[in-house]
């Protein structure tokens, strides 16, 4: 949209005698103060969201030229793109949005307040998968049949409770989000913890991780893992901020004898990562969008793979400069070295997770 300035000449913000369009002093555009609401939304929704020609201009080059944005940022030439910060903090919140979508549902156990019809048929059905099931143990199945049969009982509101077949399964095996001990309540936990000896209690990762799954149990009910699933996914945005510093150091060790700094290092990691999540968003569109009855999520996942493995080759030869072979070469050490680092932040991830 067109920009309507000025005919003066003075900036409105410090007083300087302006030679263009912006005030050399202090950056301020030398605007029309009187504006209609349509210029003055347009003006906020492009400063805030950087939806102008910096964006466009940036993402051919983001896509498909790998590395030529790490170059021209470290050669100076940056006016004519996007802040590598300011586009990864845009473009990861976008991706993120999309893969929470993705998301399931926390299950809780409802009070229907009636019965439908078809309830005493469905939980007949699930006693049923219940009993047949050779990998859930004779224990736990009795106490399933036990929920079951309450469920079927009258409330004292003279209605139904009924259980959702998820949450009934949720009893199953491999059920690891549970307090490390065999008490029932945290109350009773920390008051038998008070009881013991100070060398026989339990350490204070213990006592977290306790007092965390007992006051979920509390709050969700059969969906307590699924909400710390949720929650541990809500903070996966936050590891990758531990990530990106974490990648500029490999790379630093990697390409030593480049004698780059560790910020052009950090250029790069911002710029690959704006890559990947716009990439991988825009693959998870295309799968939204195709129907699986096409049977084409194969194959756009691995030419999605093998485009990740040649982006990163090829970025990595622009703006290092090394042979194929070597490029090759540290490719492999860093995917090692890239991996643990990850499987570091992933724990930690858990680890904060689990004890805020």
């Amino acid at each position: 949209m067109k920009k309507h300035y000025r005919n003066e000449n003075d900036c409105l913000n410090c007083g300087t005698i302006l030679e263009g369009k912006f005030c050399y002093n202090c950056g301020q555009e030398n605007l029309e103060l009187k504006e209609n609401f349509g210029h003055m939304m347009s003006h906020a929704i492009s400063d805030y969201f950087h939806f102008d020609h910096l964006f466009f201009h940036t993402l051919k080059p983001l896509l498909f030229k790998p590395g030529l944005l790490t170059n021209e940022y470290m050669a100076g030439r940056r006016a004519q793109y996007l802040h590598p910060v300011k586009m990864y903090i845009f473009i990861s919140i976008v991706y993120f949005l999309l893969l929470f979508q993705s998301g399931n549902e926390v299950v809780n156990v409802k009070d229907t307040g009636t019965r439908p019809a078809n309830v005493e048929k469905s939980l007949d059905s699930t006693k049923k998968a219940i009993a047949k099931n050779p990998y859930i143990p004779n224990a736990a199945k009795k106490e399933i049949e036990k929920d079951i049969d309450k469920s079927k009982a009258p409330t004292k509101k003279g209605h139904a409770k009924v259980i959702d077949s998820d949450a009934v399964q949720e009893r199953g095996p491999n059920k690891w989000f549970h307090p490390i001990t065999k008490d029932s309540t945290y109350k009773l936990y920390t008051a038998n913890q008070n009881k013991l000896p100070a060398d026989e209690r339990d350490n204070f990762v213990e006592r977290l991780w306790n007092k965390k799954t007992f006051s979920y149990r509390e709050k969700y009910g059969p969906g307590a893992k699924d909400a710390f699933l949720d929650e541990l996914k809500h903070n996966t945005p936050k590891m990758m901020f531990l990530l990106l510093p974490l990648l500029a150091l490999i790379l630093r060790f990697a390409f030593w004898k480049n004698r780059k700094y560790y910020v052009e290092h950090m250029i790069y990691a911002f710029h690959f990562h704006c890559f990947l999540f716009l990439f991988l968003g825009m693959i998870m569109l295309l799968q939204i969008i195709i129907p699986e009855s096409w049977g084409i999520n194969g194959w756009l996942k691995a030419i999605a793979t093998f485009y990740i493995i040649w982006y990163v080759y090829r970025s990595l030869r622009v703006v290092y400069q090394r042979s194929r072979f070597r490029t090759i070469t540290k490719i492999m050490g860093m995917s090692f070295m890239y991996f643990f680092a990850f499987t570091f932040c992933l724990c930690l991830l858990f680890f904060v997770t689990a004890i805020i």
